[in-house]
């Protein structure tokens, strides 16, 4: 089994998340988000990390963590967001409790395995359907991209940051 490789924008990422404040993850692994999860699974990070074994149960924990007093994120495959439809429209949307998301947008630019191709292509619009405001990670300047999603959840309004790439 490879070690994940932890990019630099992993660590900026990573480093911009305790800056607004998170410190507590969950989630479960995505290749495109390796590099998050190896420092996370490190405990490199100034994050306390549970692993979950499903998106939607991650939510439910996350929800958990923030009735607890914990600033979480939760960390997922856009695939994932399937299994959370009900847990993000019936549990935080209702009760305004929004953890921050980072979703790793597989099939964002057509040349993804074929199993990605429908949620790639329509990600955008099902976020809209579900009032969430997608914030795509800008890997010059992460650190304002994850600005720009704290800054939603911190009026109120749900937001998920959009990585296209490996991190």
């Amino acid at each position: 089994m490879s070690v994940p490789t932890v990019t630099a924008t992993a660590q900026k990422v990573l480093a911009a998340l305790v800056h607004e404040g998170v410190d507590w993850a969950t989630g479960v692994p995505c290749s495109l988000l390796a590099g998050v999860f190896a420092e996370l699974e490190a405990g490199v990070a100034e994050i306390d990390y549970v692993p979950a074994p499903r998106e939607d149960t991650a939510v439910g924990l996350a929800v958990g963590a923030a009735l607890a007093g914990r600033r979480p994120v939760v960390l997922m495959q856009n695939s994932g967001l399937g299994y959370c439809l009900n847990v993000l429209t019936s549990l935080t949307l209702i009760y305004g409790i929004h953890p921050f998301l980072v979703v790793s947008w597989r099939g964002h630019d057509g040349r993804d395995a074929v199993e990605h191709d429908v949620i790639g292509r329509e990600l955008v619009a099902l976020l809209d359907v579900v009032a969430i405001a997608p914030v795509v990670l800008d890997e010059a300047r992460p650190g304002r991209s994850v600005r720009a999603v704290a800054a939603h959840l911190e009026a109120g309004r749900p937001a998920a940051l959009l990585v296209t790439r490996g991190l």
